[in-house]
């Protein structure tokens, strides 16, 4: 499903990777994530540190509240801290609540919480806000850019929404069908309007070069 894929990123970096459904975006994060092991490379992870990651599901523990999912993966945070992050990510009324009880839009602000209480030194988010209307996708994508701006962290971002990568990502890698290889790396310098549309219409170009 990869193919001749490699890149290095600098700590702090954050890069989005775009591209079509099954070409293999979550199985590279998998790898990367030392998640899936059945692979020929070389992935050389930061030295030091934790991995955080969202995956397009929550995935939090049915039977363990919402402090208790977070505090699962770190043990060791500070009351003040997690106590900062409930507030940032509109969790605090939450913070008993189990999963259950949680809508869509909260539980993938409670998997955002549990990635960031470990302090990782690499975040990984495959599709965190997939499925979610514009509007709630909108505040979700503020508070993660509140909380990486708060702590720089080495983040890779997987999503098929190109606006979304260039109002995250430093640098955008366009992907091609599967198996997947890297069509063109884009760095996203300004984040206005006009800068915007220019990365999208070459998005479009390299797209189109593709085609059949």
């Amino acid at each position: 499903m990869l193919r001749d894929i490699a890149f290095t990123l600098a700590r702090g970096e954050v890069a989005a990777f775009v591209g079509p459904s099954g070409c293999g975006k979550t199985t590279m994060l998998r790898i990367i994530a030392g998640i899936d092991r059945e692979y020929d490379g070389t992935v050389v992870p930061q030295l030091g540190g934790a991995i955080g990651m969202v995956f397009q599901e929550p995935r939090l523990l049915p039977w363990r509240t919402v402090d208790e999912n977070v505090r699962l993966v770190a043990p060791g945070a500070s009351e003040a801290r997690l106590a900062a992050l409930f507030d940032t990510l509109e969790l605090a009324p939450h913070r008993w609540h189990y999963p259950g009880q949680l809508s869509l839009g909260l539980a993938r602000r409670a998997a955002l919480a549990r990635a960031f209480a470990v302090e990782a030194s690499l975040l990984i988010l495959d599709e965190p806000f997939v499925s979610l209307d514009e509007a709630l996708a909108a505040r979700l994508r503020g508070e993660l850019m509140k909380l990486i701006d708060s702590r720089p962290v080495t983040t890779l971002l997987v999503t098929h929404d190109v606006e979304e990568a260039i109002g995250l990502a430093d640098r955008l890698f366009l992907l091609s069908a599967g198996p997947a290889r890297i069509l063109a790396e884009l760095p996203i310098k300004r984040r206005d309007a006009a800068s915007a549309a220019a990365i999208k219409a070459e998005v479009a170009r390299v797209i189109k070069g593709c085609s059949p």
